[in-house]
């Protein structure tokens, strides 16, 4: 099954000293709120020059009706098909340590193909772990430290302390699933999930990549330039704290999120309850529909774009 799945490239020179290999997975789409694994994929494969060694069959994989591809229409013909790809990129860190970056849409089905294929991708170049990163939406404030979940499928793989007490029930992603089984086969994972604010989950937020980068260093034993995303998280930062200086009605929203986020800080730290005040929730559509404007003039205000990077 995972011949049809996947192509691997043997020639990989940039590999060919790799005692300690680290692959990063990002999967776009579901487990993506602000775009933050996104803009920490592109950043990671900005670092040097990527060369794909591994492509994945994304028609056996892609839901095109559900997740349409761009196309561009020039007056009478349609032009520029931007094909979805999922692929595997070698390069190397700051630090000039190899990496492989799996990167691309979540496969819509055949997970467990997909997870195969992966397998097949981890043991033909020898992979010592497999770091993912993802981003849910989280009724936070933009203005606390961003909160990470780090997971594992071995328990002295996971860097730091949970928020999580207990068991949640949540939805599966092909990203989890590849998590669990690699574990089966003897393959270590680990993964780190940001927690975004909710009511900025629809736009780019570099802070929550910075943050996704900084635990990738410890998990995946890298180390990246965070330079130039630290420079663009604090111009969005504060072209947030300039819109909400000027609108009232959001900014009391955005304390409400304060204190409803206070309160259970300190009911947590002192055992008493797990339990906020008893405060309303402001929900995502509350803060969304003030920022609604304000989102979507963000890039034209910048006059930039994130160009992504040339496939090769």
């Amino acid at each position: 099954m995972s011949e049809r799945l996947v192509h691997i490239v043997d020639e990989a020179e940039v590999l060919a000293d790799a005692g300690d290999l680290t692959m990063v997975c990002v999967l776009t789409g579901f487990l993506d709120a602000g775009k933050a694994a996104e803009l920490a994929a592109r950043h990671v494969a900005r670092l040097s020059d990527a060369k794909v060694v591994a492509t994945f069959d994304v028609d056996a994989l892609h839901d095109y009706r559900a997740r349409r591809p761009p196309v561009t229409f020039v007056r009478d013909h349609y032009d520029d098909y931007e094909a979805p790809r999922l692929v595997v990129r070698a390069l190397r860190d700051t630090g000039g340590t190899p990496l492989l970056l799996l990167h691309g849409p979540e496969p819509d089905i055949r997970w467990e193909g997909f997870a195969h294929a992966a397998r097949e991708v981890v043991e033909h170049f020898g992979v010592s772990r497999v770091v993912g990163l993802g981003a849910v939406p989280m009724a936070v404030p933009h203005t606390r430290p961003i909160a990470i979940t780090p997971h594992a499928n071995r328990p002295e793989l996971v860097t730091g302390e949970s928020p999580w007490q207990g068991e949640l029930r949540v939805p599966a992603s092909a990203q989890a699933l590849l998590e669990i089984r690699l574990g089966e086969w003897g393959h270590d994972a680990l993964g780190f999930v940001a927690h975004i604010p909710h009511y900025l989950a629809q736009m780019e937020y570099p802070r929550a990549a910075v943050s996704l980068l900084e635990q990738l260093e410890v998990g995946g034993r890298l180390t990246i330039d965070l330079t130039d995303l630290r420079r663009r998280a604090e111009e969005t930062e504060n072209e947030i704290s300039d819109y909400l200086a000027e609108h009232d009605e959001v900014s009391e929203v955005v304390r409400g999120l304060e204190a409803q986020y206070d309160a259970f800080r300190e009911a947590e730290e002192s055992g008493t309850s797990l339990l906020a005040a008893d405060q309303p929730l402001p929900t995502g559509e509350e803060i969304g529909q003030q920022f609604e404007q304000f989102l979507a003039g963000l890039d034209e205000d910048r006059g930039e774009g994130d160009p992504g990077w040339t496939e090769r």
